[in-house]
């Protein structure tokens, strides 16, 4: 496609949970604008879908300019995110977003239009850039012409066809972290069992991933078995992901006899696994399973760490039960060294897109080598699986002696 030129007006906008990688790429965008096409206004819209059906924005002055490259050290948003979903109307009517009788997607597609912007950039999941696409595809049909191009960003990394999304590693490093500190719990009490929640709904990624970082951490620091502080009794004894099957008196079985040799055990548990079986169990009680506005079951309102824990204290025998969920903690840090090239590369990619009006998901794209490219809108969409023949994740289950069954 033939170069258009720099745009004359861009927009961005962060949406959905965070994830260690919202503020490095509204930093890089800003830096690869400004020394790329220095006479591209930009406008951030604040909090996401909400600051656009609002009309709440600020404009990227010159002083932002300069600085931008500090956002590369922080975690957060620093324009602020929110959970909007476009197409549900009532949704936006009950938060006061949109009045009684208007259409979401006509409000946000007029305010883009009256604020000339021609590219607009989100840096989202599935669910944020999925919107923005059937949002240009609707200002299309009012003969405005604007083209959407978004960066993905899910710490599950769980979007179809992207090989890595933005902030992934970062949250896997940083739940590592967490986990070094929360592991001493188990000298606070004898038949300790530690369960560490991940986050992760229907992809066990994050929940492996920070393991393996947990365990290759683990393996570089000095010990002394002799007095208890030993790879065996530090390390991670299960790791249960959505997409394997947990035989609960086998596995009950194998951890009992952990619990008897150290005195303590460690699981890692993605906040995904088992919910259907939750969900079922909530129904058949008759009680409501909570739902946010894009229908997704809300995992912080039933709890999975605590129902595994729940069932498997009792198997086990364990005289004291801890649950530790370091989603919050991981979702919010600053990227880590590694991500920062992937999205410093993914921003400059997103503006030469914009320049020709590409629009997209910048990411690996899976089915093309993973050449970081503008993959079609077409072929993005969320609930993709960890592979569990990742070479890494089943060496590491083999290690831990714990079998891997397809759930």
């Amino acid at each position: 496609m033939a170069n258009q030129g720099a745009p004359k007006k861009v927009a961005f906008l962060t949406a959905g949970g965070l994830a260690p990688c919202l503020s490095a790429a509204v930093g890089g965008l800003i830096t690869e604008y400004t020394n790329k096409h220095p006479n591209t206004e930009i406008i951030c819209y604040i909090n996401g879908y909400q600051g656009l059906l609002m009309g709440n924005s600020i404009a990227v002055t010159p002083d932002i300019r300069a600085a931008a490259g500090a956002l590369q050290l922080h975690g957060g948003s620093p324009i602020g995110n929110s959970r909007v979903k476009l197409t549900n109307v009532k949704d936006c009517i009950k938060r006061g977003l949109v009045k009684d009788g208007q259409d979401p997607q006509r409000v946000a597609a007029d305010q883009l239009i009256k604020d000339e912007v021609q590219i607009l950039h989100t840096i989202g999941g599935d669910d944020t850039n999925m919107a923005a696409a059937d949002l240009s595809a609707f200002l299309a049909k009012e003969g405005y012409a604007m083209c959407v191009i978004g960066l993905p960003k899910t710490i599950d990394n769980d979007v179809f066809p992207i090989r890595q999304s933005l902030g992934a590693w970062t949250a896997a490093e940083q739940g590592a972290k967490f986990f070094e500190n929360v592991v001493a719990e188990s000298s606070a009490n004898p038949r300790m069992m530690i369960v560490h929640e991940v986050m992760g709904r229907d992809c066990g990624w994050l929940t492996a991933a920070t393991a393996q970082a947990y365990r290759a951490r683990l393996a570089k620091r000095m010990l002394l078995p002799a007095l208890g502080v030993s790879a065996e009794r530090l390390g991670v004894h299960a790791v249960y992901i959505p997409e394997v099957a947990i035989d609960l008196e086998a596995e009950a079985a194998r951890l009992r006899d952990i619990l008897d040799k150290q005195d303590c055990v460690n699981i890692f548990i993605s906040e995904g696994a088992g919910v259907k079986d939750i969900v079922a169990q909530m129904e058949a009680e008759g009680k409501t399973v909570p739902r946010d506005a894009f229908g997704h079951v809300k995992l912080d309102a039933i709890n999975p760490g605590k129902y595994f824990a729940d069932t498997f204290s009792a198997l086990l025998g364990c005289e004291k039960v801890l649950v530790q969920k370091s989603g919050y903690f991981a979702r919010a840090a600053p990227a880590n060294a590694e991500d920062l090239e992937l999205i410093n590369k993914s921003c400059v990619v997103a503006v030469e897109m914009a320049c020709l009006r590409v629009p997209g998901v910048v990411g690996m794209d899976e089915n093309k080598d993973n050449e970081l490219r503008c993959c079609e809108f077409t072929r993005i969409k969320g609930g993709k699986h960890f592979d569990i023949k990742e070479a890494w994740y089943t060496e590491m289950m083999a290690q831990l002696g714990q079998p891997v069954v397809p759930a």
